[in-house]
């Protein structure tokens, strides 16, 4: 495929604009009745792979998490997230967009992912209903861990 066909991939691909690939195995969190199913049936297309869930007993390449306001502490669901994945393996956080039930402040996504270890490197248009929030170990971090 060419470079050009590959952009034109992420603008039509809502997955491709949160930089999955081929291949990848994204692990869901939070799903619901609610969530993008759009969005989620994009990123099954892009990897070639169905979406696992909670119980998937390997190490996913990636994160997928649907929260809400009333869904508890975002930071115990981050850190139950950081679980499985290595380390500098994303977390895309999904929350529903400003004036949609359930939406979360910025100001707890940036304090509850600060204390849950990682830091916020993008955020993004990631469906009709849902703003997704790309989340990482920083590097720092990660080279203490070692």
């Amino acid at each position: 495929m060419s470079a050009t066909a590959d952009h034109a991939e992420e603008r039509t691909n809502p997955a491709g604009r949160l930089g999955f690939q081929p291949g990848q195995v994204v692990q869901e969190l939070g799903y619901d009745d609610d969530v993008d199913q759009e969005l989620r049936d994009a990123i099954e297309e892009l990897t070639g792979e169905e979406l696992v869930d909670e119980d998937y007993d390997d190490v996913p390449d990636a994160v997928v998490l649907w929260f809400r306001e009333d869904d508890g502490d975002l930071t115990d669901a981050l850190v139950d997230a950081l679980g499985p994945i290595d380390d500098g393996a994303p977390i895309w956080l999904m929350t529903p967009k400003t004036g949609r039930d359930g939406h979360v402040e910025p100001s707890e996504i940036n304090e509850a992912a600060q204390t849950a270890g990682l830091a916020q490197t993008s955020s993004v248009n990631a469906g009709k209903d849902w703003s997704g929030t790309r989340l990482v170990t920083p590097k720092t971090a990660r080279a203490g861990k070692r």
